[in-house]
């Protein structure tokens, strides 16, 4: 395979993945049909609004690499489907959360399990992990863990199909901005109690110097 695919790609893929599962009556897809799945304003992340000539181009371009194509046409009217199972040889359970991850970019593993709960119901998170480890070892790698964001609990998840190295870049980034923040906060936090401690001495010392001062009086009285 030819990869990274581009982001309209992606979304044509994935669209074409994911009504494969949820509508198999209306699948493979018309290009209008192909298009409205493409637009759609829920489970797509970010929305796009694509016109008719973008995708039978990102169309063109998967069939060259062997990722979709024209399944038949009756008359006319030519329908669309994906070749994921030739390409990939991936299980319902693999699908599921690669079609959301096309869809929905980068994601914790608790979003995945949500989301994909529509294509593949997964029991609990111990197993969309073991998924994700499944995606991950795939050859080619299909998946990837991100640096954890700073202040966040969980990491996210993100396919290599469509490449993201914007959000690779920006989570590094994230994750070293943090790291040094971390490292900063304990030496700015030990240098305050360094400065109330010296503060604390010198102001003992001062009033043992005073009680020192007022016993020696009382001698030389």
């Amino acid at each position: 395979m030819e990869l990274p695919l581009d982001a309209v790609e992606t979304r044509v893929l994935g669209s074409l993945l994911e009504k494969d599962i949820t509508t198999p009556d209306y699948y493979p897809l018309t290009l209008n049909a192909l298009l409205a799945a493409c637009n759609q304003k829920s489970n797509r992340e970010p929305v796009m609004e694509l016109d008719e000539a973008t995708v039978r181009g990102a169309l063109r371009s998967l069939e060259e690499k062997g990722l979709a194509g024209v399944a038949r046409a009756e008359g006319r009217v030519a329908r669309f489907e994906h070749r994921m199972g030739e390409a990939l040889n991936l299980g319902r359970r693999e699908t599921a959360l690669l079609c959301t991850l096309l869809l929905r970019g980068p994601q914790t593993p608790g979003e995945l399990r949500g989301r994909s709960e529509r294509m593949h119901r997964l029991e609990d998170l111990d197993e969309v992990q073991l998924v994700l480890q499944k995606l991950m070892e795939h050859d080619p790698p299909l998946a990837r863990l991100l640096p954890r964001m700073p202040g966040t609990k969980e990491a996210r998840y993100v396919e290599t199909l469509g490449g993201h190295e914007a959000e690779v870049q920006e989570a590094l980034g994230n994750a070293a901005s943090g790291a040094g923040a971390a490292v900063a906060e304990p030496r700015e936090e030990r240098l305050a109690a360094l400065t109330a401690e010296v503060a604390e001495v010198r102001s003992e010392l001062a009033a043992l110097r005073e009680e020192f001062k007022g016993f020696r009086r009382q001698f030389e009285s």
